[in-house]
This record gives C-alpha cells, sequence and structure tokens, in this order.
C-alpha cells in the first residue's frame, strides 16, 4: 500500500523509464560518435586500409607537421573576428529593435531572421556574386573613385571567408543578444532615468553589464558555427582561403585518411567545448555579479 504524499510504483517506473530516454539519445547520437571518432583517432591508415592498431602518431604529425598547425591558428583567429565583428554590427540592431514598440519589434525581428529560412548553398552563391569581380561591391567602389579597377581582395581569399562568414552569421548574432536587452527589467532604466543619469550612462551602467551574458553567448554561437563551417572557405577561399574545416574535408573525402581525420576532428571538438564553456562561464558570471 502507498501512503499519502508518496508516488505510484507505475508512475515511477514511467518516470525513470522518461528519464532514461531522455538521457540515452543524447549518449547515442552524441557521445558514442564522439567516443568512435576519439578511438579511430589511434588508428592509422596504410596504403589505404585502416590499421587497428592504437598509435599516436595522428596527434604527433599534427603538432609537429608545418602545416596543419598554422592553419588550425589562423583558422581560430579568423573565426575570433568573425565572432567579434558579428557581436558588433549585431549589437546594434538589437538595441534598435528593443525600442521598437508594439507588433513593429517582432515583424523587425522576423525579417532579420528570414535568411535564416534560405538555403545556405544559395546564401553563399548570393554574396559571392556580390564580392566578385564584377560584383555589386567592386562596382559601387569603382563607380565612387575609391578603386581604379575591380580588385580581388573581397573574393578566393581570407577576407572573403571573413566577410562571407560574418554576413551569414550576423543572426545567429542578433537573437541571443535582443532576448538579453528584453530582459532587462524595464524599472531600471526608469529608476536610472529618475535619479538623473543621462541616456549614455543608464546604456554604460545598466543596459551593457546586463546584456553581456547575451553577447557572450552570441559570440561562443559564431564561433562554434564559423569554425565548424567548411563549405563556406570551399566556395569563396580559393586556393589562399584554406582553413582547417577544409583540412578535414579532404582526410574524409579524396586523402580517405580517416584516423588522422578523426584525430583533427578531436582537436577541432576541443577547441569547440572550450568556446561553449567559455562563453556559458562569462555570462553566467557576468548575470550573478550584478
Amino acid at each position: 500500500m502507498s501512503g499519502p504524499g508518496t508516488i505510484p510504483l507505475a508512475e515511477r517506473r514511467w518516470s525513470l523509464l522518461v528519464t532514461a530516454l531522455a538521457f540515452a539519445l543524447p549518449v547515442v547520437f552524441v557521445l558514442v560518435p564522439l567516443a568512435i571518432f576519439l578511438g579511430y583517432s589511434f588508428f592509422s591508415v596504410d596504403q589505404g586500409t585502416i590499421v587497428h592498431t592504437l598509435s599516436l602518431g595522428n596527434y604527433f604529425r599534427f603538432f609537429t607537421d608545418p602545416i596543419f598547425l598554422p592553419v588550425f591558428w589562423n583558422t581560430i583567429v579568423l573565426c575570433l573576428s568573425v565572432a567579434a565583428i558579428c557581436i558588433l554590427l549585431a549589437y546594434p540592431a538589437a538595441y534598435f529593435l528593443t525600442t521598437l514598440k508594439g507588433r513593429w519589434r517582432y515583424a523587425l525581428l522576423m525579417l532579420l531572421l528570414v535568411p535564416l529560412l534560405m538555403s545556405y548553398v544559395i546564401k553563399i552563391y548570393a554574396i559571392r556574386s556580390i564580392l566578385g569581380l564584377n560584383g555589386f561591391l567592386n562596382k559601387a567602389l569603382v563607380g565612387l573613385g575609391i578603386l581604379q579597377e575591380p580588385s580581388t581582395l573581397f573574393v578566393f581569399n581570407m577576407n572573403a571567408i571573413l566577410l562571407t562568414l560574418t554576413l551569414l552569421l550576423i543572426p545567429f548574432a542578433i537573437l541571443p543578444i535582443f532576448l538579453s536587452l528584453e530582459r532587462i527589467p524595464q524599472v531600471l532604466l526608469r529608476a536610472s532615468d529618475d535619479l538623473g543619469a543621462s541616456g549614455l550612462q543608464t546604456f554604460l551602467r545598466i543596459t551593457l553589464p546586463l546584456s553581456l551574458p547575451g553577447v557572450a553567448s552570441a559570440a561562443s554561437f559564431v564561433f562554434v558555427l564559423a569554425i565548424g563551417d567548411f563549405l563556406t572557405p570551399q566556395m569563396v577561399g580559393g586556393i589562399s582561403g584554406f582553413t582547417f574545416g577544409r583540412i578535414l574535408y579532404s582526410q574524409f573525402g579524396t586523402a580517405y585518411n580517416w584516423p588522422f581525420g578523426a584525430a583533427l576532428s578531436v582537436a577541432l571538438a576541443v577547441v569547440v567545448i572550450a568556446a561553449i564553456l567559455v562563453g556559458e562561464r562569462f555570462g553566467r558570471n557576468r548575470g550573478t555579479a550584478i
């Protein structure tokens, strides 16, 4: 018999089953593939055949080869630059949205998020057509007299990757910053105004500090999306725009060296996890400090 306040046995079993399923899905579809990749990273390839002998040769090659580690660091710097530019562009847009009243706020937010519904490849082709030699950007710069002739500065190099990733990932930065700004209690802003603070003082002492958790989330989100992207560098990077994602793609494709590709994936996963943890910790610390 079950006394008052006790959970029936059938309900308890059902609750345990639901909990087990909730934990089983990420374990099966996330942790198990990561574990397989980690195991593969200790194998090697001999004449197109995977040798299932444990070895640290792939990691030794990654850290000692003069090609892979520099590309790895350059890609991290590139993605940090993308995240910084996205934050600088997204924050004013998100702040402007929060100043709107009524349905205009969410109508414009939906317009900013519409590009997320489009095909990723189509967006890259559209941006490439703008940045190309005969694209809108070069024609505008030549028409304004800034350039004498169309320049290759904006296409098939690292600059093209930087600009393209920034344009593609800005919506992912706007949304978390907007949500963070929207959650700021209006009573704090009104109290600041009543106490005689100027608009700039209110922004610097209340709005900006309280929105930093959203900024941290947006930065880590954009960085993770950028560093894992191989399609954008493949389509707009050309020969000189070589990133770590393209190396990974080649290892699982033309090179057919899955163990080495798995080792590179582990190195990339470490950076991604570190970026997520740093963003989460920074946002949490700022939120609790304020």
